[in-house]
């Protein structure tokens, strides 16, 4: 794909950036970034766009797209976080990591942290995580301890967030959390997403779905691609739709009712990654993609399981419930005719569906891998 093209010489600066390593780091004038020498990679970044192959056809969208952020070394998009937080603390000469997470974070931190030599991660989890999202942790080496309630009572929330700053004050030591609001270097580095989609897309994208739960993502690809407008990139962002479930819903329904703030709720969802009561970077997210002409989407935990279904089936995309909130939403979208059926319409696909075991046994529960004698696979296949 070639950008749209402008007179200014950032246009050439883009098109160079595209020809180097594949990493974030070959973005490293669109983002918080650090010197070469501490710039720690594990082959993050470069995630396919592919284009729908059945379900843009079945509901009337022509140009249906997946951003494929599953694809990142530890199966998520927070990958693009870890690899700049973890270079930041390096460059600054921390090596005592405490973050807390909900699953995907953490995995991301446990993994760059055990790429440096002598860093140690010890992380918060929040009640709920899933088990398989827990291994991936403590394959990586980190100090993992579930916290109680975390996650799902507000005041136990709020209080550990608060403990967590006190921690990452230390000599020595970095609270690390996919915020704005928190570590503003780190998460700027999944503003390549905007970078990458723009690079990829041959045609000018109308929308980018992203599902929120703090907001970190939202804010991150709003900001990207406000970036590459300013600088003559692209002549124009693509609407930033916020996708939440309805049992989270701190950011979707007040950027819809036109609200100016955020607010924090008693989470109820069961979708795991998006169980985030408080507002964190909602404020922000509200302010920065509303005037891209983006707005709140809520959906049923029922229509998020129904989305990643049918990215499996029907796509080939196997992803966590999170990582189909986006196209939930889109689906939303467009059955209330909020969507021009020509629109390039972008979905993120935030995570890789081991990552959370129930909902693979959920997809599962109708179909059985039975024990059979080959002669018996032999007749299923020829009776068709």
């Amino acid at each position: 794909m070639q950008p749209e093209h402008s007179p200014l010489p950032e246009a050439a600066i883009f098109l160079e950036a595209s020809k180097r390593r594949m990493s974030i780091w070959r973005w490293a004038d669109y983002f918080d970034s650090v010197p070469d020498a501490v710039q720690i990679t594990l082959g993050e970044g470069d995630t396919p766009l592919v284009r729908s192959k059945q379900i843009g056809a079945r509901v009337g969208l022509n140009n249906l797209y997946f951003k494929l952020e599953s694809c990142n070394p530890t199966g998520s998009y927070k990958d693009r976080f870890a690899a700049t937080a973890i270079s930041h603390m390096v460059a600054e000469g921390s090596y005592e990591c405490v973050a807390c997470s909900s699953g995907n974070t953490g995995s991301a931190l446990a993994a760059y942290c055990a790429a440096v030599p002598n860093m140690r991660c010890r992380l918060a989890i929040v009640e709920p995580a899933p088990d398989g999202k827990l291994r991936q942790m403590l394959a990586y080496g980190a100090d993992v301890f579930r916290v109680r309630g975390f996650g799902l009572d507000f005041q136990v929330t709020k209080d550990v967030f608060d403990g967590l700053e006190r921690l990452g004050s230390l000599p020595g030591a970095a609270f690390q959390i996919s915020a704005f609001k928190w570590c503003p270097k780190g998460i700027s580095g999944v503003q390549t997403i905007s970078c990458e989609l723009a690079e990829q897309s041959d045609r000018p994208i109308d929308h980018v779905f992203c599902p929120a739960g703090g907001g970190g993502l939202m804010l991150a690809v709003a900001r990207g691609f406000r970036l590459l407008e300013q600088r003559g990139v692209i002549s124009k962002t693509p609407a930033i739709e916020c996708v939440q479930p309805e049992g989270n819903d701190t950011t979707a329904g007040p950027l819809r009712e036109g609200a100016k703030v955020a607010h924090p709720c008693e989470t109820s969802t069961t979708i795991s990654g998006l169980q985030v009561g408080t507002v964190n970077d909602g404020d922000e997210v509200i302010r920065e993609c509303r005037p891209t002409g983006g707005t709140g989407h809520l959906v049923r935990d029922e229509d998020v399981w129904e989305a990643q279904a049918q990215l499996a089936v029907e796509e080939g995309i196997f992803c966590e419930p999170a990582g189909a909130v986006a196209l939930a939403g889109a689906l939303k979208a467009n059955t209330d005719r909020e969507l021009d059926r020509d629109a390039v319409v972008v979905c993120l696909v935030t995570g890789i569906g081991f990552k959370d075991e129930p909902s693979i046994d959920r997809m599962n529960s109708k179909r059985e891998c039975g024990m059979v004698e080959f002669k018996e696979f032999a007749t299923a296949v020829q009776g068709g």
